[in-house]
């Protein structure tokens, strides 16, 4: 028969002295999860008391201007500061007029929600894939996205969204030189206080499934692997968020955050500037997934999620559980 020897062990370093009550654990942790931490997307379209429901992303909507200002509202209440804006424009053309259109769906959100909370921070997108009938992401010459001559439509937008109030501008295109062409754009129109969240390193992701169906934005011939980066390279990711920071970005991003860990640990490592993640449709989808047929505890597998990328180094996490995790973090 096996007996436990009444000797004590004898261990230099017992670990779990640390992990025996809840107040302990609080005390020793190294990640805090704030919903200060959270930009929260929204989808504005044209109309008036519109919230169009997304299926592929549960619990969001493509709401009209009055109704994106409620949700904002709610946002602040739960303690989040920021939001990020995308544009659903009525019609789309091969330019993406619609992106730099002064009076463009995003343009006019911005200004709805900067005369109702002064003190949100508004970020905007800058691309044009949700405004082009093709679909990419720039202006598309001989079957191919023509980098140089999508530039001034990109800096184009973000002037137009920094004049409606805009406080940050977030180039998504992954065009070689666009934040030294917004940078210029906005300096020269005297916006210089208006700061730039570059996508940096953008991925080209299979989880952007369900935000090209909200949006959509859906490529309508090849892909954009010619301009996103490949997912196998991650000293790639140090070279393009070096090439933004020398042209003026004041922020960086790695999407998506969660398929990318080891990247947002690695540039941490590399950069001092503030450092954001976003944790993509795809990444939310299948979480919400899961948890309605009872695979996973949703509200244990989110905060465990959105942990694991505050804990890899990002300073700000795009997630559309912004408003849920908020609320759960304040009945802890």
């Amino acid at each position: 028969m096996l007996r436990v020897s009444d000797q004590p062990v004898l261990l230099t370093s017992r670990p779990r002295r640390l992990r025996r009550t809840a107040a302990l654990r609080a005390l020793v942790q190294e990640t805090a999860l704030r919903p200060e931490r959270f930009v929260f997307p929204m989808f504005v379209r044209s109309g008036r008391g519109v919230r169009e429901p997304i299926p592929s992303l549960p619990g969001h909507g493509r709401l009209s201007v009055d109704e994106a200002v409620r949700e904002a509202e709610s946002v602040v209440t739960l303690g989040i500061p920021s939001i990020l804006l995308f544009g659903l424009p009525d019609t789309k053309d091969a330019v993406g007029t619609g992106a730099y259109d002064d009076h463009g769906v995003v343009q006019q959100a911005v200004r709805a929600l900067r005369a109702a909370l002064p003190d949100l921070v508004i970020i905007t997108d800058v691309c044009l894939c949700e405004y082009t009938s093709h679909g990419h992401c720039g202006v598309v010459r001989d079957g191919a996205v023509d980098n140089d001559a999508t530039l001034e439509l990109l800096a184009r937008t973000a002037a137009s969204h920094a004049a409606a109030g805009a406080d940050i501008v977030a180039p998504s295109a992954m065009m070689d030189g666009q934040v030294g062409a917004l940078r210029r754009a906005l300096d020269g129109a005297g916006m210089s206080q208006t700061a730039i969240l570059s996508y940096s390193a953008k991925y080209a992701s299979a989880f952007y499934g369900p935000f090209r169906d909200a949006a959509g934005s859906a490529p309508q011939f090849g892909d954009r692997r010619g301009y996103q980066m490949d997912t196998a390279n991650a000293r790639e990711a140090e070279h393009e968020i070096a090439l933004d920071l020398a042209e003026g970005a004041d922020a960086v991003m790695v999407k998506p955050a969660l398929a990318c860990l080891d990247v947002i640990s690695r540039v941490r490592r590399a950069v001092a500037v503030p450092l954001a993640a976003y944790n993509v449709s795809g990444e939310y989808a299948l979480v919400k997934a899961a948890a309605a047929r009872g695979w996973v505890d949703e509200r244990a597998a989110v905060l465990e999620i959105l942990t694991a990328i505050a804990r890899a180094g990002a300073d700000i996490i795009v997630t559309y559980h912004a408003k849920e995790a908020a609320s759960w973090l304040a009945q802890r």
